[in-house]
């Protein structure tokens, strides 16, 4: 059986030539920042303009008093493979966070502000939501130093026109 040629990825220097990719981090919790940036990075990697737009929760990413402390919470999440009656109990988020942070430095996976730092260097742009910058009363100055500006949704959409478009 032959695969269609549209499935096939080219790896060709130039099939990356003007492609976009616009990524909206919406939550700040340590196991959901880390896929934004990840593909962030691997977009970018592969010669693709990246801009990642922070919002809501995901505005956590990039404050500077909450970057560097992002937790894991295994109450609610059904994806959490731990016995049902544990994840409420105290000390639980902790624990996860701790055992998460510990997972990811196995893999010389980055925290996230040197991973921000990593994707800034290779290019990347990245962007705040000006409704959640004013929902916390937050400015410029209390954000990632490379953060190149608070902008609307309606300015991000047209800064990233004709880019593929991914919701995290």
């Amino acid at each position: 059986m032959s695969t269609p040629d549209s499935l096939v990825p080219s790896f060709d220097d130039d099939a990356n030539e003007g492609r976009k990719l616009a990524i909206i981090c919406s939550k700040g919790n340590l196991d959901m920042a880390y896929p934004g940036l990840i593909l962030g990075n691997a977009a970018l990697g592969e010669g693709v303009e990246t801009h990642l737009f922070f919002t809501f929760w995901g505005f956590d990413m990039i404050t500077k008093s909450r970057m560097a402390d992002l937790k894991f919470t295994p109450v609610g999440n059904t994806a959490t493979h731990m016995p049902m009656g544990l994840t409420p109990l105290p000390g639980m988020t902790g624990m996860a966070t701790k055992q998460m942070r510990k997972s990811l430095e196995d893999l010389d996976i980055p925290p996230v502000p040197e991973f921000l730092d990593q994707i800034v260097a290779a290019g990347g742009h990245l962007w705040a939501c000006r409704l959640s910058a004013d929902m916390n009363k937050l400015t410029e100055a209390d954000l990632y130093d490379d953060v190149e500006g608070i902008i609307s949704a309606s300015d991000f959409i047209e800064l990233t026109q004709g880019a593929q478009l991914l919701f995290i």
